[in-house]
Parts: C-alpha cells; structure tokens; sequence
C-alpha cells in the first residue's frame, strides 16, 4: 500500500498518544497517479474536490483521506499548486470532511476543529460552485497560528459536510475574484489520466 497512516491532528503516527481513538489520516509519500487511484478506492462514497479545470503548469502536489474502511470515510484533501502572476508559487488545498474531524482546522492553523462559530451572522466572502450549486464561504481568522500572515483561510458548507480552503500565500485569496469551479474528481473516469502529479508538498 502506498498510502501511510498518521493522526488527523498532527504529525505523530498511530496510535497517536494525544489525539488516540480517532480515524487515521491516510497519505502518499509523494503524489503520484496510482496512489490517487488508491485513495479514491478507499473513499467511493466520499468526495474528493479539485479546482476545475486546473491551469497549465498546475499540478496535484499532495492528498489524503481520513477513515478506517470504504464506508467511513470523514475527510479528504487535495492540494492544487502552480504559479499565479501576482503571487508566483501558490497551493490551494481543499478539505472535506465531516464535523468534528479535524483535519480542515489542522491545515488552516485555527484553534478549533469546525468553523461554525466563525461564520455565523456575516456576508459570505468568495463563492464557489460544485456542480450547478453555488457554495458560500467565509474568511477564518488564524490569528493564532503559527505564520498566520502565510495563508488565506475559507470554509462554508457543502452538501452536509464542512468545506475548508487554504489558500498559501495569503494574496492568493484574490484569485477567487472570479467564481471557481470545484469538481469531485472521484466520479472522473478517464479525464483522470489528464491530472499531472508531482512537485513540493505543502506543509501542514
């Protein structure tokens, strides 16, 4: 299997001594296209969101999932890294999960698991659509995070489950001027094959 195990809340492997009793994170050493055949065989039932389509020169640079079977998947990741003529290199991470996972709050920085809290009462700030649905999204505060000036954080909800965007560096938030398209790539079929691989991993 070329899909390692490790804790959905940090880095440490399983069992985790801080964070036991949670479903595991599921991640490749380095992403290629049989690993990405390998999580979407592990998550059927669960989405897996890409920006769509990817620009020239973009390629998928990391992805993960959280569960312990087929049918229990919570979350999954990908990120999404190219260039941007304002911002030069630039990743964009896209999490869904189930509340109270975790992992969105762990790549964006913030001191909670969901952002419920954060995007109660507010004008949405950016809009995206999945399918023929427009999702809003709100801006998170990661005041205090560790490089908190480093990323833009969004999160709004989408059919049941928190959707999470990071955004590194923090300016890249401007390229969500224009609505982005996000495309559950699991139900892809053969475009699949058109999805370059490989580059830098983010940290998180």
């Amino acid at each position: 299997m070329s899909l390692a195990a490790s804790c959905v809340r940090c880095p440490a492997p399983v069992p985790c001594p801080n964070h036991g009793g949670l479903a595991p994170l599921w991640r490749p050493e380095e992403p290629s296209y049989d690993a990405f055949a390998e999580h979407l065989a592990a998550t059927p039932q669960f989405p897996t969101y890409l920006p769509w389509p990817m620009g020239p020169g973009w390629s998928v640079t990391d992805f993960a999932s959280v569960g312990d079977g087929v049918e229990r998947a919570r979350a999954t990741l990908t990120c999404a890294s190219g260039t941007s003529e304002l911002d030069g290199p630039v990743d964009v991470m896209v999490i869904a999960e189930e509340p109270g996972t975790g992992l969105g709050g762990r790549c964006a920085g913030t001191r909670y698991d969901d952002p419920g809290a954060e995007i109660s009462y507010r004008t949405p700030t950016a809009r995206v659509r999945i399918g023929s649905q427009p999702v809003s999204l709100w801006d998170i505060s990661t005041s205090t995070a560790d490089g908190e000036f480093d990323r833009s954080v969004l999160a709004g909800e989408a059919g049941g489950r928190w959707l999470w965007l990071v955004l590194r560096p923090a300016s890249a938030l401007l390229l969500l001027r224009d609505e982005w398209i996000l495309r559950d790539v699991s139900r892809l079929g053969p475009q699949l094959l058109e999805i370059p691989f490989g580059g830098p991993r983010p940290v998180w």
